[in-house]
């Protein structure tokens, strides 16, 4: 059996919308919800679609974004600094008129504009997103599903196991900071995956170990890996070189790259070993 996965492009939308509430589904990870009449239309139909966030500069907060044009974006003029990351947008509602998107983040003090933001964030609050521009689609012909992600990566994995039919076997691990994260999964989620949890004070090489214990990976299972892009780089080699699995069977994004800020999670997470 052969996994296929289509991709579809959605027209680039920019909207600035409002803050209309904030919850925390774990005590480090800010739900962020926004509202907003220019949400009408918002499209995301893949699980690990992105849509770029931006923030309001820390030294000013002065939030700058590009605009929408008939020749296409155009960027801002002026002094103002764009400052931009990407989020995986958690969850679209529209009732009665009324739109409004969840996006998860991960809030670490100020040691970056996002978790900044997000950190203090309350209702009344603007800001600007623009995206998704394209979706990849649910895999075609996978009947089992391993996630491996850390907390970054926790929106995509809901949506995985949120958008996934329920004749589909999912295999969870986790790698996170401690305990608290668990709380993050609804019931409901939960039920639907066979999970097991990895703190990162006990040391490294345990999802290695842990994907090398689940044994044989056929070939109607799909892996997607996300987080931290250097750990990600062995479970992708013994994924990809040593079980010699296509790259229709696996997708590895490093979301973001332990030193290094901003890091773009297009490239790819091991340089020295790229897609063939």
């Amino acid at each position: 059996m052969t996994i296929e996965r289509d991709s579809v492009k959605h027209p680039l939308v920019i909207r600035h919308l409002t803050v209309s509430a904030v919850s925390h589904p774990a005590p480090s990870i800010a739900r962020i919800t926004l509202s907003g009449d220019e949400l009408a239309g918002f499209v995301s139909s893949g699980p690990t679609d992105h849509v770029k966030v931006f923030f309001p500069d820390p030294a000013t907060g002065v939030l700058t974004a590009p605009t929408m044009t008939a020749d296409g974006i155009k960027k801002p003029k002026g002094e103002g600094k764009v400052i931009s990351r990407d989020y995986t947008p958690l969850g679209f509602r529209t009732d009665a008129g009324r739109h409004e998107l969840d996006i998860d983040f991960v809030v670490h003090g100020d040691e970056g504009p996002a978790s900044a933001w997000a950190g203090k964030a309350a209702a009344g609050d603007s800001l600007v997103i623009a995206g998704p521009r394209g979706s990849r689609l649910l895999p075609v012909g996978a009947t089992h599903v391993i996630l491996i992600a850390d907390e970054t990566a926790f929106p995509a994995a809901s949506r995985w196991i949120d958008m996934l039919p329920t004749s589909v076997n999912i295999t969870a691990l986790f790698d996170v900071a401690d305990e608290s994260l668990e709380s993050y999964f609804s019931d409901e989620l939960k039920a639907r995956m066979d999970a097991e949890w990895f703190y990162r004070r006990d040391g490294l090489g345990q999802l290695e170990a842990a994907l090398r214990a689940l044994g044989e990976i056929g070939e109607s299972t799909f892996v997607f890996l996300a987080g931290e892009a250097t750990t990600l780089v062995p479970l992708r080699r013994y994924l990809r070189r040593e079980l010699g699995l296509p790259k229709q069977q696996v997708t590895a994004d490093g979301y973001w790259r332990r030193g290094v800020t901003n890091a773009d999670h297009h490239e790819p997470i091991d340089p020295s070993d790229p897609e063939d």
